[in-house]
């Protein structure tokens, strides 16, 4: 005898989740973005982009399109936390880019002032975190000065010079030359302050150059202004730490770096250079920070 078995249709188990990309998805992450954009924005006073953060780091799909929204403007993101927000920063073709011959002709028409002016700014970034270690630590915090990082510069000046008439090279290259070597002869020909008949630092002495960029920088959310000591003091912020990362093996910074005047105790460099690196200090290069709104 053959017992008859029933057959049933198998249950149906749960409806797939749909992955499909919505418009309100990605003005989701369009939004989150032009919060990044935003670098004096702290996540904390703004419950919508906590949210969004939230939802960044909670909801992978939804990372995947605010990153692609971010490459398709040009952006990398360095990081998406609480502590930084959405951290970017400007790829060299995007059209937040800020070029460097762009930024220095809005404070001197002399095309010399564009390696004075590149110049602060990898001072300003050796003189913030002076160890590996400071650079690497996420809750760490560093302090420059204008009067401080111009020391600095002229400290490392001298050593540039020393190096020059060591090798026999101590000639005055072409004003266009690229790198630290046609930098530093600018450099120390320029008065520190060179201030006015009311005492205001001019603009092109060394300190007004270093102004603008600790003022670009303060701006852009990179630096806190904590006080006037010192032409000025101030205070890295989580971004900065970020940027100062990912410029870090620049053969500018490098060369910066190993000429050993870092005002730290055991004198070592503070940032390794990338291997095989050709990058240059050169008039054209972008800054590695994104334009400013003037809002």
């Amino acid at each position: 005898m053959t017992e008859h078995v029933e057959w049933s249709e198998p249950e149906a188990g749960p409806a797939p989740v749909s992955t499909a990309v919505t418009p309100a998805d990605a003005a989701d992450a369009a939004r989150l973005v032009a919060f990044g954009l935003q670098p004096k924005l702290q996540p904390a006073r703004d419950q919508e982009y906590t949210e969004l953060l939230r939802r960044y780091r909670e909801d992978p799909p939804f990372a995947r399109l605010a990153d692609a929204v971010a490459a398709g403007l040009g952006l990398v993101v360095l990081e998406v936390s609480p502590r930084a927000g959405m951290a970017v920063t400007a790829a060299e073709d995007s059209v937040f880019a800020v070029r460097m011959g762009d930024y220095a002709r809005r404070t001197s028409a002399d095309g010399s002032d564009r390696f004075l002016h590149g110049l602060a700014h990898l001072a300003v970034a050796a003189m913030a975190f002076p160890r590996p270690e400071d650079l690497a630590d996420d809750g760490y915090i560093g302090r420059v000065s204008v009067n401080g990082v111009d020391a600095f510069v002229r400290q490392a000046c001298r050593r540039l010079e020393e190096r020059a008439d060591e090798l026999g090279e101590n000639t005055d290259p072409a004003t266009d030359a690229p790198g630290l070597e046609a930098a530093w002869r600018i450099w120390v020909r320029r008065s520190a302050t060179g201030a006015t008949k009311d005492a205001r630092r001019l603009a092109g002495s060394t300190t007004g150059i270093i102004g603008k960029a600790v003022a670009f920088l303060t701006d852009s959310g990179f630096l806190q202004r904590t006080g006037d000591d010192n032409g000025g003091t101030y205070r890295t912020t989580a971004r900065y730490q970020l940027q100062v990362r990912d410029m870090a093996g620049s053969a500018a910074m490098a060369e910066l770096l190993e000429l050993g005047v870092v005002p730290v105790t055991d004198g070592t460099p503070t940032l390794l250079p990338a291997e095989d690196t050709a990058d240059e200090l050169v008039a054209d290069a972008g800054l590695p920070f994104h334009t400013v709104s003037s809002n």
